[in-house]
């Protein structure tokens, strides 16, 4: 998938290392059908139209299906079709994610934490998740700090400007990095999906909305540098957070 994912697990149980060899069988599995840097996966053949969708792996109408949700949740600024090119991505890492994380939960673990490409998914806790700056390489921006946990980040740092605005087909260069922090029961997937949606949104657009949807938290940070964040992302922070984040939501 372009990325690197890594595991860790506080409670191994006598079947974690069967699990994690599953792990990576399904990750080369769902890269092998989801790729859009490989030929001949089959997402790179049904974009080229030498397959149609009933032919692909199943999971691809799966995949399709919760990319039109995710659409009709964020107001159209998600789209499995960025540039009009097929790239259900945006869905599929967290989604990944998540699949990796459920290898987990199945062999009985309950204290992990999987991460992949910027998405973070954890299980018990509490853990503590950095974001990076996206101005400076070596800091982090901030430090979050909770119990199961979906965390996800779409920015400029490594990729640059990537992500476009749906409705324009221009890049979204209003932000240089937005993190949605998902309670309990939202799941990475869907909370790696609404910040991609919600980074093609711009700033106010995207914390307003954020700010609407129960259990979710956002952390923006401008190309100026400055900090933006929704009411209760706080609450998230760790006792030993900067001392600037005790200021009122902006």
């Amino acid at each position: 998938m372009g990325t690197v994912f890594s595991i860790a697990v506080r409670d191994p149980g006598p079947d974690t290392p069967g699990a994690l060899r599953r792990i990576v069988e399904r990750l080369h599995r769902i890269d092998a059908v989801f790729s859009t840097y490989r030929a001949d996966s089959d997402i790179s053949r049904l974009g080229r139209g030498e397959l149609a969708v009933q032919d692909c792996d199943p999971e691809v109408r799966t995949v399709l299906a919760a990319c039109r949700e995710v659409a009709a949740e964020t107001d159209g600024y998600f789209t499995e079709r960025p540039g009009g090119r097929l790239d259900p991505s945006g869905w599929v890492k967290g989604w990944a994610v998540a699949e990796a994380a459920a290898l987990l939960h199945a062999c009985g673990a309950r204290q992990y934490c999987v991460s992949g490409g910027g998405d973070v998914q954890t299980s018990g806790g509490p853990w503590r998740i950095g974001i990076a700056d996206p101005h400076r390489s070596d800091r982090l921006t901030a430090v979050l700090s909770g119990e199961g946990l979906a965390v996800a980040t779409s920015g400029t740092a490594e990729r640059g400007t990537h992500i476009l605005d749906p409705h324009t087909g221009r890049p979204a260069d209003g932000l240089a990095s937005l993190t949605l922090v998902g309670a309990p029961g939202t799941g990475i997937a869907r909370t790696d999906a609404w910040a991609t949606a919600a980074f093609a949104m711009g700033p106010d657009r995207a914390l307003s909305w954020a700010a609407r949807r129960p259990g979710v938290e956002a952390l923006a940070v401008l190309p100026d540098g400055t900090k933006r964040w929704t009411p209760g992302l706080p609450a998230h922070l760790p006792p030993s957070g900067p001392a600037d984040w005790h200021l009122a939501a902006r």
